[in-house]
């Protein structure tokens, strides 16, 4: 029993050190002010001392230059807005955000997730539940406050601990953030700045949300099984039987059960009409030159038809439960999503000033360059080279939670790096993909582990941040394991990675 403890005490020592570390850290966009100038700075001072790289393939020299002179100051005043309003992920998150936000507020979401959850048979219940939560992510942010609750309550309904239902479906949704079925406003969030990225080495560069789609979905179901099998051999035997008052989570009512089925009819149609515009090879939104599907404008366009993949069953579920009454129910809804934006938004500002910079100054190509040519002569490359980049970004996740956050400021590097070196961007998007999900269900630093905590003490008034990490340890302890053993067949096969990306460059 004392070793228990003092591994207890040991945990929470770790967490601590963890909590502190990462409340040093400056807010993001406070981090990314200071990068900005220190890209400045930057800039001035590898200018003075003539540093430069040759291009790959080229015989073209690439200098840095000083931004902090007359012509570097007009630039920066002159294009700050510019900079803002074209920075790639600004308007592809806001148009996915208004759809995503109708289907939120109107309630179809949490319905749904509910009647999933609630139809299932008793004995495939938790990989139900986990299922939900991977897919879920597809809502953004809203999967954390709506699922683990839900699940807590189905599993004591059925005897067992609820303990176990929430910290599993935790564990789904931040662990396999990435995962999915669907493409999530995550997939378009991220590449917009892989795109911004791959244009400091190819300015024609464009890509597609749907790059790492293939590896996506097998994702997906490697880590049900995965957490299924953990949560049977770790966390339910830890907490064993629930002492508490039971609680029943309420069913659908007849109103919300036919909202659901006129969203699934709405869905359809729509899904329908896609099918008649893209599956035929004269369909519309074929690509009007060779019929083609990969460069059509389906796959260029597909931020708009998830706006409406998402908005219109969201209207058909509000008009029916009537949430919705009239065109001001649904303003009111798209301005409540685009309100929660709020703090990206200013995020979005600063990151795209700093970005610019990165890219005037030279100091991205060059850095990358040279990190490419000292791979090369490590004869670091391959596999093992993006497993390590899985790893380094695993780490920087438990003390930056934010994936935009994180991705704008390892991006401007590391997919150029692996661009010289042969790499598509769709490779080391994923690579960071997975890391950058692996440690979330450990990390304090992600805002909603502090409303699991909240969750967990409804059932266990003294449960601690040291007995939820060691529960969810093992999550991302096996996810990891997993999840790069998928991505290393994944590689050595050569397989691609989603509609006309795979794992090097044409």
């Amino acid at each position: 029993m004392e070793s228990k403890v003092g591994k207890k005490k040991m945990v929470d020592r770790f967490l601590d050190s963890i909590e502190r570390a990462g409340n040093k850290l400056p807010d993001p966009v406070t981090l990314f002010v200071i990068l900005a100038f220190f890209v400045l700075a930057l800039s001035l001072v590898l200018s003075k001392l003539g540093v430069s790289a040759v291009k790959p393939g080229t015989d073209e020299t690439i200098e840095v230059i000083n931004l902090l002179n007359r012509e570097g100051l007009i630039q920066i005043v002159t294009n700050m807005v510019s900079n803002f309003t074209s920075f790639a992920p600004l308007g592809i998150v806001v148009v996915t955000m208004i759809g995503i936000g109708v289907a939120e507020n109107s309630g179809l979401i949490s319905a749904l997730m509910k009647k999933t959850v609630l139809s299932a048979p008793k004995k495939i219940i938790l990989p139900v539940i986990l299922f939900t939560g991977l897919v879920g992510n597809v809502a953004a942010d809203a999967a954390f406050i709506i699922l683990p609750p839900i699940a807590a309550m189905i599993f004591m309904s059925v005897g067992r601990n609820p303990l176990v239902g929430l910290i599993a479906t935790y564990a789904a949704i931040a662990g396999g953030f990435s995962a999915n079925i669907i493409i999530s406003s995550l997939d378009v969030l991220l590449l917009g700045i892989t795109q911004t990225s791959a244009q400091l080495v190819d300015p024609t560069y464009t890509g597609l949300a749907t790059m790492n789609y293939y590896f996506l979905i097998v994702s997906t179901f490697v880590l049900v099984v995965v957490a299924t099998w953990v949560t049977g051999k770790f966390v339910e035997p830890r907490f064993g039987k629930y002492g508490g008052k039971i609680e029943v989570a309420e069913p659908l009512t007849a109103l919300e059960n036919k909202g659901l089925r006129w969203a699934g009819i709405v869905t359809l149609a729509y899904v329908i009409l896609m099918a008649i515009l893209v599956v035929p090879e004269s369909g519309l939104l074929r690509n009007p030159e060779d019929n083609g599907f990969l460069n059509s404008p389906f796959m260029t366009g597909i931020v708009p038809i998830m706006l409406f993949f998402f908005l219109l069953p969201g209207l058909a579920y509000g008009i029916v439960t009537k949430k919705v009454k009239s065109d001001r129910d649904v303003a009111e809804q798209m301005f409540k999503s685009i309100g929660d934006l709020s703090s990206f938004i200013v995020l979005a500002f600063v990151a795209a000033q700093m970005i610019a910079y990165f890219g005037w100054s030279n100091i991205g190509p060059i850095l990358a360059i040279k990190g490419a040519e000292f791979l090369q002569n490590m004869n670091f490359t391959g596999a093992p080279m993006f497993i390590g980049f899985i790893i380094i970004c695993a780490l920087i996740n438990l003390l930056i939670a934010s994936a935009s956050a994180k991705w704008a400021l390892l991006a401007p590097i590391f997919v150029p790096m692996f661009m010289y070196l042969n790499y598509s961007p769709a490779v080391t998007q994923m690579a960071y993909r997975v890391g950058d999900s692996i440690t979330n269900p450990i990390t304090p630093m992600l805002a909603y582990f502090a409303i699991l905590l909240a969750f967990a003490r409804r059932y266990d008034k003294n449960i601690g941040i040291g007995t939820l990490i060691s529960a969810l340890l093992p999550y991302s302890v096996f996810f990891a394991i997993m999840w790069i053993i998928l991505f290393a067949i994944w590689f050595l096969l050569g397989l691609p990675l989603g509609p006309g990306d795979g794992i090097y460059l044409k």
